[in-house]
Formats: structure tokens, C-alpha cells, sequence
């Protein structure tokens, strides 16, 4: 996992409309990062749709937020109209982003282990160096912990 200070590695991948996103053209503005395990599952729309609820305080404080998973476009196309989400989901099959922020590793489910996306936040300032790291992630209290630390960066 990334750790606090250090510049944040640059990506460019495609939303969920197919449209590329580069990490560098987001300068300027903070950015949270979060990756997450599979579309449409029930942690992870508890998660995505945490950050829906409370989209206007994103807005408010001209943030930036982006899902990563390793499911393709269509899948996430089909994820943010069912849910309705606000933020722009980022396909990585290849695992380019994933990999750069550590976001892949084992993971234990009912006992048994199995590599995949590893829940995780990265909240990036304005100037693209990485300002706040939650390597484990609970859904239901991410938007509040990510807002908070995004209130911080211009305290």
C-alpha cells in the first residue's frame, strides 16, 4: 500500500461510458481513489452508493471520486445506472492501478483465501501527492471517514 507523502501514481483508464480518465488532468482538485472487489455486490453497493448519499458534501468540497474494480466498462455501466451513482467508476482488467496502490493481495472469505482487490482508499491532494491511506475499508462508514480527511486538507 501507498504511504502518506508520497506521490501518487498516475493512471488512465476508462469510465463506465468508455471515456478515459487520467490521473494527472485531475491536478488542482483532491482526489479519492477507492478500489473495490465486484460490481453489484452487496458490500460494495453498500459502499458505492454511501458515497451517492452523500454526493452534495463531495461536490461542496470539489472532490473528485472514483471507483476501481476489475470489472469492465459494461459491467460498471450497468452498476451505476442500477444504483444511480453520481461518481465515475474506472475499469481495470489489467490491474494498472490496481497494482501501483497495492490494491491486490490475499484474501480470506469464510475461511478459505484467494487473491483479488483488496478494499482500500487513497485520498490524493491537490498537488497529487497522497494525503490519507485506509488500507481496509468498511463500507458503511467509508464516505464519512473520507469526507472528514478531504475537510482536513484545507484546515
Amino acid at each position: 500500500m501507498l504511504e502518506v507523502g508520497q506521490p501518487a501514481p498516475t493512471f488512465t483508464l476508462p469510465d463506465q461510458d468508455a471515456e478515459p480518465v487520467a490521473l494527472e488532468g485531475l491536478r488542482g482538485t483532491p482526489v479519492v481513489v477507492y478500489f473495490y472487489p465486484k460490481d453489484d455486490t452487496p458490500g460494495c453497493t453498500t459502499q458505492a452508493c454511501g458515497i451517492r448519499d452523500q454526493w452534495a458534501e463531495f461536490e461542496e468540497l470539489g472532490a473528485v471520486v472514483l471507483g476501481i474494480s476489475a470489472d469492465d466498462t459494461a459491467s460498471h455501466a450497468r452498476f451505476a445506472e442500477k444504483y444511480d451513482l453520481p461518481h465515475r467508476l474506472l475499469a481495470d482488467p489489467e490491474r494498472q492501478a490496481i497494482d501501483a496502490y497495492g490494491a491486490w493481495g490475499v484474501k480470506k472469505v469464510y475461511g478459505k483465501e484467494f487473491e483479488g482487490v483488496l478494499r482500500s482508499t487513497v485520498l490524493i491532494d491537490r498537488d497529487g501527492t497522497v494525503a490519507a491511506v485506509w488500507p481496509q475499508v468498511k463500507p458503511k462508514e467509508h464516505a464519512d471517514q473520507v469526507l472528514a480527511a478531504i475537510r482536513q486538507l484545507d484546515a
